[in-house]
């Protein structure tokens, strides 16, 4: 495509049964290009800010601070402190002489108000560029409070969103440990990688409950810092979201000896998939939970297959294109549009790896395009070249589809509607559904091949007729 950067090149590669495939990735973006990807700051917020027991104190201008909970949507069961964004305001006065008595005022002041579990303090760029001392102002309020209170070395320019992942885990390594552990079964997880979006770690639970596992943590949607800090005491962590938490899993690993799985709860396949290989692990210490699993799995099943073929008569033939933060949920993406009957022709994200990108290279068909970080101009060529029906993504990509007549299904952080386990395959089969054969895409330019606001009378007479 003549729209992509020559420096870009090697990001974009279409899958291709006779050559070997090789794509750049996990590098920094490209100078003037307006990326897709978001900032380190970013990505310390999404895996941290579902704790709801915690304060999330941003050190840094107010504008960083609009990064609340209303634009994730991570629920809680209980505390909503979470709910709340707060933020030093840092101005031109604190960029001059420094912010860190600004910070340490508000720290006290939120912790005597709000009387938290523990605090996170996140960097922003302009803080790591002043060098105000973040650390030595958590260590002092943590002697004075004598709560856990956790610097978060969050600096937007110091890479890109997965090194945000990175300091996230850092920072909940603090706190892992540090509980006690009494009470844990050998038949324990943790869950990693998952933030309750749409209450979708309750459905997970559920399904752990009837096999017989006890949860110990969520970390982080609708997560504690009293389970985050015994955690360490589970028998398994299975990691879902690999991305944002696989670097908390390894800490545990090589610290406490914690073995770790990675699964995915998107799709039917990979749900029952997850369910069979954490109960195989669990087979020494009760030989009856594969039995109790192929049961749980038998029953969402028949429930769900005859609905899934009522709507794939309509979806059958269309075609998909993904552009998600972490590559991994994008497998389970790929074989949930198989189910519909549907093909994907294009699969992106903003932080996967190469392994990711060869495992999506061999699942998908052949001339797929497999794109790393991208911007705006590349995918919005690359859904009017493939002409697709819908776009999966986020609150970035949503305005791209619109704007080009395109259906379009939030599968981020953002999205209000559950899509994790067998309930959650309906779910997003039913919203896939409804915006690809929404009525209104016949009217759009891309699609009636006429320019905005030149739509012929006689069609729209038509259409009008047929919708009535």
């Amino acid at each position: 495509m003549e729209t992509i950067f020559e420096e870009r090149q090697d990001q974009i590669q279409v899958t291709n049964a006779e050559t070997a495939f090789e794509i750049a990735c996990n590098k920094d973006s490209l100078a003037g290009a307006v990326s897709q990807r978001a900032c380190v700051f970013c990505g310390s917020r999404v895996v941290l800010y579902p704790i709801a027991d915690a304060l999330h104190l941003v050190h840094g201008p107010i504008g960083c601070a609009a990064y609340t909970w209303d634009i994730r949507g991570a629920l809680s069961s209980g505390p909503e402190l979470h709910r709340l964004s707060f933020s030093t305001d840092l101005r031109e006065r604190d960029v001059i002489f420094g912010g860190e008595k600004k910070l340490y005022a508000s720290l006290v002041e939120l912790l005597d108000r709000h009387q938290p579990k523990a605090a996170f303090v996140y960097s922003t760029c302009i803080v790591g560029l002043i060098g105000d001392d973040i650390l030595a102002v958590c260590r002092k309020v943590t002697a004075e409070k004598g709560i856990p209170v956790i610097p978060v070395m969050s600096e937007g320019f110091k890479g890109n969103k997965r090194a945000g992942y990175l300091a996230a885990c850092q920072a909940m390594a603090r706190l892992v440990g540090t509980g006690d552990t009494t009470g844990i079964s050998p038949m324990s997880v943790n869950i990693l990688g998952d933030f309750n979006l749409a209450g979708e770690i309750w459905l997970v639970r559920e399904y752990f409950k009837k096999m017989g596992i006890q949860v110990v943590a969520n970390i982080t949607g609708d997560g504690r810092v009293d389970d985050i800090r015994r955690c360490h005491g589970a028998g398994l962590n299975v990691v879902q979201c690999s991305g944002s938490t696989m670097d908390l899993a390894k800490i545990m690993q090589d610290k406490y000896g914690v073995p770790f799985m990675r699964v995915s709860y998107f799709g039917i396949e990979d749900m029952a998939q997850a369910l069979y290989d954490i109960a195989k692990v669990f087979l020494p210490h009760d030989p009856d939970i594969l039995r109790r699993t192929q049961e749980l799995v038998r029953n969402e099943l028949s429930g769900l297959m005859p609905r899934l073929k009522a709507l794939r008569k309509d979806l059958e033939g269309k075609k998909a294109a993904i552009y998600v933060g972490g590559a991994f949920k994008a497998f389970s993406l790929v074989k949930a549009f198989r189910h519909l009957g549907m093909k994907t022709v294009m699969v992106g994200s903003q932080t996967g790896t190469q392994e990711d990108y060869k495992e999506l290279a061999e699942i998908t068909d052949e001339g797929t395009i497999i794109i790393d970080d991208a911007n705006p101009l590349e995918l919005s060529r690359i859904v009017k070249d493939k002409d697709v029906d819908i776009l999966v993504g986020g609150v970035k990509e949503r305005p791209i589809a619109y704007k080009l007549g395109v259906g379009f299904c939030d599968h981020n952080h953002e999205r209000k509607l559950a899509l994790e386990g067998f309930e959650g395959m309906y779910n997003f089969a039913l919203e896939v559904h409804r915006t690809v054969t929404c009525p209104v895409w016949r009217f759009t330019p891309r699609r009636s091949g006429v320019p905005i606001g030149k739509a012929p009378a006689s069609e729209t007479f038509t259409a009008t007729n047929e919708e009535a």
